[in-house]
């Protein structure tokens, strides 16, 4: 049975970069820092890809943030999702009551326009904030069944049988279409985008939406940098005798 799938990410700097703060401490500083999505949200892409490929249908990559952001919608799009949708603010960041109201107007707006989802994926969490919350969010305000942590799904007769791993084992739900689900890393092993593929996701048209902001959410007092550890050096040889001090470093670490 063809599906209508959307998938839901977030624009966040690459782990691998180097984070600095802004001098007012209340953003993160970008001139240096390349972006990406998290690794849930992109096994979340890639499982969107099979499950058309596997049951036709039309696949939507969507997110909320700056300009900036198409360039992850375009890397979704060159992976295989069909369209893409830019819910478009003015750079800053969005608490996840206020996200996930304008991630469903979206979807409410879509629905009254004849464009209805099977499946709605979100990653488990962000890479950047880790919240939780806005899949959940989401699925409550358009009372949809929702698991979250999913490492496992298979798509029959209008149901999704979803796994998921836990401390005491493996847990097992079966939901009925539409619903919402957030995945983890590990649920596949996403495919490398082709060159055809990202030249063919430069020329697709990119659905653009202007969210109003909403207030009474979080509010952000100013971000913290984690103490980062300390590492002592301690250079051998300077007094030309190598191997002795190599002896003693051995030595003190009772390795001798």
């Amino acid at each position: 049975m063809p599906m209508n799938v959307l998938v839901c990410v977030k624009r966040v700097p690459a782990t691998a970069g180097q984070i600095t703060l802004t001098p007012d401490a209340q953003e993160i500083d970008t001139r240096y820092l390349g972006f990406t999505i998290s690794p849930h949200e992109e096994c979340a892409v890639e499982e969107a890809v099979r499950m058309i490929e596997t049951h036709g249908g039309s696949s939507t990559v969507l997110t909320l943030g700056p300009e900036a952001a198409v360039d992850q919608l375009r890397d979704a799009m060159a992976l295989g999702i069909e369209r893409a949708i830019l819910l478009e603010t003015d750079g800053r960041d969005w608490d996840p009551v206020a996200t996930a109201a304008a991630i469903v107007e979206a979807i409410e707006a879509g629905r009254a326009a004849g464009r209805s989802y099977d499946l709605v994926m979100f990653g488990n969490e962000s890479a950047d904030s880790a919240g939780y919350q806005v899949g959940v969010r989401v699925a409550g305000a358009l009372d949809l069944p929702c698991v979250t942590g999913i490492k496992a799904i298979e798509i029959d007769q209008g149901r999704a049988t979803v796994r998921r791993q836990t401390e005491s084992g493996w847990e097992t739900a079966e939901v009925s279409l539409p619903a919402v689900l957030t995945v983890k890393e590990g649920l596949n092993l996403p495919r490398y985008p082709s060159l055809p593929g990202r030249l063919k996701a430069k020329k697709k048209e990119i659905e653009r939406i202007t969210p109003q902001w909403q207030d009474g959410g979080l509010e952000k007092i100013r971000l913290k940098l984690p103490e980062q550890a300390e590492h002592k050096v301690e250079i051998l040889g300077k007094s030309g005798d190598v191997g002795a001090e190599l002896v003693e470093v051995f030595q003190r670490l009772r390795l001798l």
